[in-house]
């Protein structure tokens, strides 16, 4: 009992037991009426029925298709695919190589997860691409793309689908054994610059679309083909027709330029019955037969049974509509609050609750969305763990280095017994300790630290018994925007350590400030001794960090983890004359 609601209870045996409630009923009711000589409705009754085989026919290629551009959607938002398109030629051999298997991977797990997709191509260009099962680079190079009319029309469409005619697939396999395949291709583009970085081909299982086509039987001689909306012959069981034109002008009229279901027309004196129904690509599944096929001697019986017949048509459409909205609204809403979490919003959950697979599936649904929003909030927490463990870093590094240069110059104070500057030292060092411990964090006012460095001039004129002369110019407006605390500091000590000391004087040392727009522009300059240019390109070099010393690094971090890009430091130096240390801040970071 238990074994058979859980059968019943399936997404596939509800579908079963749709298709065989709206076919097996009104062909027992047809029967029986025929038991009660009423089946001159039988004609009607059988068009009816090739209709509706032709609408599931159609229902089930249309599925296959659907399958298609859900898997090409679902390879051309996949940023991975996306990052490698466009860093593969770039990137090293070692990277290459792994990009490469981990695309190979996604694609062979895509053709797995899906029974309809035979084989997944991304073609970069240049010889360049990836593929899913048996994919041939070597096949692939031999291919001049530029020729391709797919190609062509995939950079028209500019990100749309292209759909192709049945074909062997060009890009697999071995010689030229190769697997009969549907494409669907379109061009994979920068989300950001919107440019095309290469090409996405979806193959289709071939087999499979002809089989759904040939289980199909349309009377003895009838048969099916998928065309587009021109006429021509996009599928059919006998291959040398796919590419080809519908020969038989009247057929062709009916095809393009008729919107009826049914139709009926003359071919060499034979009168043919025909149907068709519109694809989810736009395509047309068109079934002809002749119509003595399908009706022979029961058409004598039409006006017996025409009203039975008309009832039965009526009660399967009505079962059709009922069943089938019951499977498919649960499908519907589930794809619509995929498609929400696709442009971006993780709050989606799904109410659904049946015990089939789609409720299975929305269960899922919501605990993959559970465990992304809590992945996100883990990294987003790291991140921010990350960085503010790198600015105590930064900031616990220059502390130790400033104590212990004025420590030195205390300590060179009391050895050499001058007893009264080193009191006046300690004080300046007392005052200075206070203005740099606040309780504000990290960041000071440019104001507060310009005084900072106002009283280290103080102890650096006692410790080298020379005049330095601090001349600031700042932009009014400009004070109580907020910079890191010991921001410039270092770079005044540089100067009086590197620009004056050497040459045994004192000298000026200039602070100016300004707001350029969304940036502070800072510049420290000095008269002293300058620098060598070999020296400087060191400086400014990326790769300096080793050569840069405790005071320019600090800076040069600090810049780097407060502001972030756009943010920096520039060192400008002649040697004899003095140097410039340009600072740019950008204040909406």
């Amino acid at each position: 009992m238990a074994r058979f609601e859980k059968i019943s209870n399936r997404f596939a045996s509800k579908m079963i037991l749709a298709f065989l409630l709206i076919i097996l009923i009104p062909t027992t009711l047809s029967g029986f009426s025929f038991y009660l000589e009423s089946s001159a409705l039988v004609k009607r009754n059988v068009r009816a029925s090739t209709v509706q085989v032709t609408k599931q026919t159609a229902d089930a290629l249309s599925s296959i298709f659907n399958a298609g551009s859900d898997t090409s959607d679902l390879i051309y938002s996949d940023l991975k695919v996306q990052k490698a398109a466009m860093q593969f030629s770039v990137s090293p051999l070692s990277k290459q190589a792994e990009m490469s298997q981990s695309l190979e991977t996604l694609l062979n797990n895509v053709v797995y997860s899906s029974s309809f997709v035979r084989v997944v191509h991304i073609i970069k260009g240049g010889g360049i691409g990836w593929g899913s099962g048996t994919f041939s680079i070597a096949k692939l190079r031999k291919v001049d793309l530029n020729q391709q009319k797919w190609v062509a029309e995939a950079k028209k469409q500019d990100g749309g689908l292209v759909w192709q005619a049945l074909r062997k697939d060009p890009f697999s396999g071995a010689g030229e054994n190769t697997d009969l395949v549907l494409p669907i291709s379109r061009t994979l583009k920068d989300f950001e610059s919107l440019r095309q970085i290469g090409f996405l081909v979806v193959n289709l299982n071939g087999k499979a679309i002809i089989n759904t086509i040939n289980q199909v039987k349309l009377g003895q001689t009838g048969r099916y083909m998928v065309v587009n909306p021109d006429g021509q012959i996009m599928i059919a069981a006998d291959l040398s027709r796919i590419g080809q034109t519908v020969v038989d002008s009247t057929l062709h009229e009916l095809i393009v330029h008729n919107d009826e279901v049914e139709f009926e027309y003359f071919n060499n004196g034979v009168h043919y019955y025909g149907v068709k129904q519109r694809l989810s690509n736009g395509w047309l599944l068109v079934g002809t037969v002749p119509t003595v096929e399908i009706t022979g001697a029961l058409d004598k019986l039409h006006t017996r049974i025409l009203l039975t017949s008309a009832c039965f048509a009526l009660l399967a459409v009505l079962i059709g509509l009922l069943i089938a909205n019951r499977v498919t609204k649960p499908i519907k809403q589930l794809t619509l609050e995929m498609k929400r979490v696709q442009q971006g919003d993780l709050s989606v959950r799904t109410a659904l609750t049946s015990t089939d697979e789609i409720g299975l599936m929305s269960k899922h649904f919501n605990k993959m969305l559970d465990e992304i929003e809590q992945l996100m909030v883990r990294v987003g927490q790291e991140q921010n763990e990350k960085l503010e463990a790198e600015v105590r870093a930064v900031t616990y590094r220059i502390h130790p280095h400033f104590l212990y240069n004025t420590l030195s110059t205390l300590r060179w104070l009391v050895r050499a017994r001058e007893t009264e500057r080193a009191d006046q030292g300690l004080a300046a060092l007392t005052r200075l300790l206070q203005a740099n411990m606040g309780k504000n964090g990290q960041m000071v006012t440019l104001e507060e630290e310009l005084e900072i460095i106002q009283k280290y001039i103080v102890i650096l004129e006692m410790r080298y018994e020379q005049k330095y002369a601090l001349l600031i110019d700042v932009q009014p407006g400009t004070e109580q925007v907020n910079i890191p605390r010991m921001l410039l500091q270092p770079l005044v000590e540089n100067a009086v350590f590197h620009g004056f000391v050497p040459l045994n004087r004192g000298g000026e040392i200039t602070i100016k400030a300004a707001k350029r727009q969304d940036e502070l522009h800072i510049e420290i300059s000095d008269n002293g001794a300058g620098m060598a240019p070999e020296k400087l390109q060191t400086l400014n070099a990326k790769e300096g960090k080793a050569k840069r010393g405790i005071g320019l690094q600090h800076v040069h971090d600090s810049l780097r983890l407060y502001f972030g890009p756009g943010s920096g430091m520039t060192v400008t130096s002649e040697l004899g004359r003095g140097t410039q240390i340009d600072i740019v801040i950008r204040l909406q970071s």
